[in-house]
């Protein structure tokens, strides 16, 4: 029952993400906002939710993981309800702004509850409903959110989200009577790292997610990169030097650990930036309708809702979860790769493999490395170190979506979209194929224990 309560949550949560895009036009049309408020519906989430998974996960280990949940779900349903009444876009921002803090912690603190709750078969089959659910999330998202401002408005998006974490907070009850008591320690939350820790995540995402409109090279992107920089060596001497620290060094002394944090960032650059740029490529270059983009790209999405449990299934019947991971982030290689065989004149039939092995890609890792990471820490640090696997998870994805489009921008000034498209998948199989070798080399090398 606490599993259903946290996939509840979570699958409301990427939902948000990949559902919201679809309903920037009606908001526009009903605020009368202009592109810049338009766009920061979108990015005040994300730059929410990667400043704050890292102060949640410490959160949780301190005060408890089932209170911390539940204090970032009442937190993301009273955020959508703002959302959904808000009068005009700037509202709506800081809304959106509001409910990322609140998913940062479902994230952080629900993965933290699943490694103490379930343990064995029964752990590895929660985290890859945990992946699985988050990818339905995903997949349905604008769908879903394209029925809803074709019925009533853009508003019942944002309602049904504030619904559904409402649902949660009524069975918060059934998480609280199976987590384990936080044992009474004298830790307390680490103000001035956290307060570093967001400053620095805001210069840097706010850098990412302005620098294609501004220019990579112009003095304001510049500037935040910069403090963004200082802020983070600013807060590696902060945690030093206390006692009870928002991130345990140490914990990045576990080569193994570190690994696994890497490869959703693997799954970023070879799955997320297809999920955000391909539909553009099929409807411009190949000049399919956007119902016909949309069907194609299930192609791509649908192997999230199946190749999670599969995992699970496998590393059950004693296939090594490392072997799993490996697989996962060759397919990634291979199906970026194999994509380029994608053209104007070319059938469905020559792409649908590599779609589906991209994201089986994805999808075979999604389930088995939360599980696999949280395993390596100390239990009483597992929000800390789920908060930090999902900080790089989101703040990659906002990395690889941004460089994406600014490359992809400059490349097509020289060439057609079709050649440029090309290039750029060879360039994210080359990022994967890096990744990959160095995620292979840090799990195969021997440990550094403190």
């Amino acid at each position: 029952m606490p599993l259903a309560v946290i996939l509840l949550a979570v699958f409301v949560v990427p939902m948000s993400i990949s559902g919201t895009a679809v309903a920037l036009p009606g908001i526009g049309a009903d605020t009368h906002a202009g592109q810049a408020p338009l766009q920061w519906v979108v990015n005040a989430f994300n730059v929410a939710f990667a400043c704050f998974t890292l102060v949640w996960g410490s959160i949780a280990d301190i005060v408890g993981r089932a209170r911390a949940f539940t204090a970032g779900a009442a937190v993301y349903a009273v955020a959508s309800l703002a959302s959904a009444l808000a009068p005009g876009a700037l509202l709506l921002d800081a809304a959106r702004a509001l409910a990322g803090i609140g998913g940062a912690a479902i994230f952080s603190c629900g993965s933290a509850i699943l490694s103490t709750v379930y343990e064995g078969p029964r752990r590895a089959k929660a985290f890859a409903l945990f992946g699985t659910v988050a990818g339905m999330g995903v997949a349905i998202g604008p769908s879903l959110s394209g029925v809803l401002l074709q019925a009533v408005s853009w508003r019942w998006v944002f309602a049904l989200h504030a619904v559904a974490l409402a649902v949660v907070l009524l069975a918060v009850p059934v998480i609280a009577r199976a987590v384990p008591a936080t044992p009474r320690t004298a830790a307390t939350v680490d103000v001035p790292g956290s307060a570093v820790f967001v400053t620095a995540m805001v210069l840097l995402t706010t850098a990412i997610v302005q620098g294609s409109q501004w220019g990579w090279g112009s003095p304001g992107v510049l500037g935040l990169f910069a403090g963004a920089l200082a802020a983070l060596l600013l807060f590696a001497a902060v945690e030093k030097r206390r006692a009870h620290p928002l991130l345990d060094l140490s914990l990045l002394r576990d080569r193994r650990f570190v690994a696994l944090c890497l490869v959703p960032v693997a799954g970023s650059f070879g799955f997320v930036t297809l999920l955000t740029y391909l539909p553009s490529y099929l409807t411009t270059v190949t000049g399919r309708g956007t119902g016909a983009a949309g069907l194609l790209m299930v192609l791509l999405t649908a192997p999230m809702l199946v190749f999670p449990l599969l995992a699970a299934k496998l590393v059950n019947r004693g296939v090594p979860a490392l072997a799993v991971i490996h697989v996962s982030l060759g397919a990634l290689v291979v199906g970026d790769a194999a994509l380029t065989l994608f053209g104007p004149d070319v059938s469905v039939a020559v792409v649908a493999v590599p779609m589906i092995v991209t994201g089986a890609g994805m999808a075979l890792a999604a389930g088995l490395v939360d599980g696999q990471a949280l395993e390596l820490v100390d239990p009483a640090k597992a929000g800390m170190a789920a908060g930090f696997l999902n900080t790089l998870r989101l703040g990659s994805e906002a990395v690889a979506v941004a460089l994406y489009g600014s490359v992809f921008t400059t490349l097509t000034a020289s060439r057609s979209d079709d050649s440029a498209f090309h290039l750029m998948l060879w360039g994210l199989a080359a990022v994967c194929l890096a990744l990959g070798l160095l995620i292979s080399a840090l799990l195969t090398r021997r440990t550094t224990t403190p």
